[in-house]
């Protein structure tokens, strides 16, 4: 930010207010969540802050799998060349769409307060949808939490936006749909046919709810002013999911899942769930005080099971 400057007369005029460039892509509910972050900034700290809207590599894509075309790093890859390149200060992502691996001169600046975590069915609650019923998600995470539950039911891929997603759902392609209720609490969505599913139910994915906001590993100005809207709680929780998904080796092409959670004590609880050597979906819990630790005690548990 600059200085107050002299004018002629000898009078101080006040500071100029830098605007800072926040990177965000074009989808609605990209847009709904670097708004909220562009608010939240200028709430805490009194600097505006503009929208540059990046395409990505994923938003180009919309008739593949995501696990079939590159996974993680689709929806970011961009940002992150335009942060490097100075054009953009800051970047908003869905955490869980985030490599773990910082890429070089960036860091992960700012996590604020995770939304919702749960995900959400859309139609019937999972227990009620009938056999041989048509379920669409495109995650391979909760493709093979819904065979262990519900092995009755026919999974097919879907892509797109979530209100692509929601008229297919409503135009009849699907019976159900599962979606992040982060997602969907953001978009302002509100439906009759919305049933969320308990962690216990449907591990989310790593990160999931939350929001990651990149910035230059030395941008201290920019490092500052983010200080104003982390919330320490979230970042501890997110550091044990993310060190889980590194030591695990996961991405979009291995079916695992870890949430974690504080506890009252100060510790942390993490749940991990992944397919065993056979198959068979199999589940670990522990609890630690330390993230990394934790999130790579829960992969070595998930480990020995052969996931």
């Amino acid at each position: 930010m600059t200085t107050p400057a002299s004018t002629p007369t000898g009078k101080t005029e006040p500071p100029e207010t830098r605007t800072l460039v926040l990177g965000t892509r074009g989808s609605k509910l990209a847009l709904a969540q670097s708004g909220q972050v562009a608010r939240a900034i200028t709430d805490a700290t009194g600097v505006p802050v503009r929208l540059e809207i990046i395409r990505t590599r994923g938003d180009a894509i919309q008739d593949r799998p995501l696990a079939k075309v590159g996974g993680k790093g689709l929806f970011t890859a961009e940002l992150e060349a335009a942060l490097v390149g100075g054009d953009i200060d800051l970047a908003v992502h869905s955490l869980k769409d985030l490599p773990t691996e910082d890429a070089p001169g960036l860091t992960l600046g700012c996590v604020p307060r995770r939304a919702d975590p749960r995900d959400v069915v859309v139609g019937r609650p999972l227990a009620d949808l009938p056999a041989g019923s048509v379920v669409g998600t495109g995650s391979l995470r909760r493709q093979t939490q819904l065979s262990a539950a519900r092995p009755d039911l026919e999974l097919r891929d879907i892509r797109g936006n979530v209100d692509t997603r929601l008229s297919k759902r409503d135009d009849g392609a699907y019976d159900a749909i599962v979606l992040a209720q982060a997602g969907l609490d953001r978009l302002g969505i509100r439906r009759d046919d919305l049933h969320p599913l308990s962690v216990d139910e449907m591990v989310p994915a790593v990160g999931q709810g939350a929001l990651g906001i990149q910035c230059r590993a030395g941008d201290a100005e920019v490092l500052g002013l983010l200080a104003a809207i982390e919330d320490a709680a979230t970042r501890r929780c997110v550091i044990a999911e993310r060190a889980f998904l590194s030591a695990i080796g996961g991405g979009c092409n291995v079916p695992v899942a870890a949430h974690v959670v504080p506890t009252r004590d100060g510790t942390l609880y993490g749940v991990a769930v992944g397919p065993d050597a056979t198959g068979a979906l199999r589940r670990v819990t522990l609890q630690d005080g330390d993230p990394v630790a934790l999130g790579q005690a829960l992969a070595a548990g998930l480990q020995r099971d052969g996931a």
